[in-house]
């Protein structure tokens, strides 16, 4: 049951988001109100680790020095917004790919027959690094498209850099839509409340019942030395369910309490388990990445447009890698995203990419069968510990259907699929009854109810917290 082992940080996050939503509605004027929440944010980002918020700053500053120079239409605009991404860049590429590019230069080098073993670099994760340095990016390169008629103000550019319901762990904004929400002088409606608080209640029911009950399971099984393949199956596919509840649960408490202050987010999810081909699931997960890396990388590149095949190949697999990366350094980031990158390139070269879909029923059953193979296997090689833990339990596997094994087994599924029902159920109301007040009214009042009983004595992190 829910209990007094709220982390500080938790208690304090509440207690920010409430006094400042309050002061935001007292305040009146446009800065008044940029200026609180530019203040909120820092606080929020530095609570732990005040050094934290240097980082932040420094991108900030780095993101409106660049829009300044690229809206006075410099004689190099090409060279400013290149510099200004490079130092955009150089935070992260320190702080989070430093270890990972020493360790996989020493690997190399070992394998050339020279002993050498790198001293370990290591350096805390600033949070939401991975979130804001995109968001950075991306402001960058629109107003490189398109300068705008005005420049943006400083206030306007620091709150959207650190607006902090979104900061930890996304979605990923635009300027263009953000930015004029933040410059607008909205009035108190209670549709706000509304609507937020129906958002915080559901992404609470997805981290707390569904997200933190699945994963001490699957912790369990990926903490094995060597699975067999029952148990291994278990585990992706308890972490299948795991990472869309407690992503998509992130993405709802971060847009609930946006809605709060009259902001809308954007929406990050849109049912990717339905999706019967990669295309079509990419368009259903972490919307907000999928499509900076449709605008900002893949169609630069060239997308589907080059003529060559082997070129379409590279661009594929390079624009996946990058996205693998972004979500960890680590092999097992980088092979995930080759294999979706694969994926893509076959299902596009058999004719399936874009927005196909199955024209009869049958085939878009066998269609989503095949993708939610994908899907999971997938998950398999983002959550493995390793590369070589995995390949050891493919290169002599052993199934695990024992009889205390087996039984194991099943146990795990029985609670997987308990503590997915309120995910089904919640997803099915709406579905059925989608203009019914009522019915949302019993969903949420359910999931209260859930919060409070099943809800684990100690919460864990959001996944995507570490990237």
């Amino acid at each position: 049951m829910l209990n007094s082992s709220v982390s500080p940080f938790s208690l304090a996050a509440f207690a920010l988001l409430v006094l400042t939503i309050a002061a935001y509605w007292i305040i009146r004027t446009v800065k008044g109100r940029q200026l609180l929440l530019i203040a909120a944010s820092y606080v929020f980002c530095g609570f732990i680790h005040p050094w934290f918020c240097i980082v932040l700053g420094f991108s900030t500053g780095v993101v409106i020095g660049g829009t300044r120079l690229l809206a006075r239409e410099s004689r190099r605009p090409k060279l400013v917004l290149g510099c200004s991404v490079a130092a955009l860049l150089a935070p992260l590429l320190l702080l989070k790919y430093s270890a990972f590019i020493v360790a996989s230069i020493g690997s190399i080098v070992s394998l050339f027959g020279t002993a050498w073993e790198p001293s370990s670099v290591s350096f805390l994760l600033p949070i939401g690094i991975s979130f804001y340095t995109l968001q950075g990016i991306g402001l960058l390169v629109d107003v490189y498209r398109r300068p705008p008629e005005r420049p943006m103000s400083l206030l306007s550019v620091a709150a959207f850099m650190a607006f902090f319901p979104r900061l930890a762990a996304g979605p990923i904004e635009r300027g263009d839509h953000l930015i004029p929400q933040l410059e607008s002088r909205s009035a108190w409606r209670w549709s706000h409340l509304d609507r937020g608080a129906e958002l915080i209640i559901l992404g609470l029911l997805k981290k707390l019942v569904v997200a933190d009950n699945i994963a001490v399971l699957v912790d369990r099984i990926f903490l094995l030395k060597q699975p067999s393949l029952w148990p291994l199956l278990v585990g992706a596919v308890g972490f299948t369910i795991q990472i869309l509840a407690d992503f998509s649960g992130y993405t709802d408490l971060a847009r609930g309490a946006a809605r709060l202050f009259g902001i809308d987010l954007l929406r990050n999810f849109r049912a990717p388990y339905v999706a019967v081909s990669p295309s079509d699931f990419w368009r259903r997960w972490h919307i907000s990445l999928s499509t900076w890396i449709r605008d900002y990388i893949y169609i630069p590149m060239g997308g589907s447009r080059v003529p060559s095949r082997v070129t379409f190949l590279f661009i594929m697999l390079g624009t996946m890698a990058i996205s693998g990366l972004w979500h960890g350094a680590g092999w097992t980031f980088v092979v995930w995203g080759l294999y979706h990158g694969i994926l893509l390139f076959a299902y596009h070269r058999a004719g399936a990419g874009g927005r196909w879909r199955p024209k009869s029923v049958w085939g878009n059953v066998c269609a989503w069968s095949v993708m939610t193979a994908f899907t999971v296997f997938g998950w398999l090689l983002f959550r493995a510990p390793s590369l070589s833990w995995l390949c050891r339990a493919f290169v002599r596997p052993t199934l695990g259907l024992s009889g205390d094994a087996w039984l194991a087994g099943l146990g795990y599924v029985g609670m997987i699929a308990l503590y997915t029902l309120p995910l089904a159920g919640v997803a099915a109301t709406f579905r059925l009854f989608p203009t019914s007040r009522l019915a949302r009214g019993l969903v949420i009042g359910a999931a209260v109810v859930a919060i409070v009983v099943l809800a684990q004595d100690a919460t864990q992190d959001f996944v995507y917290f570490r990237f």
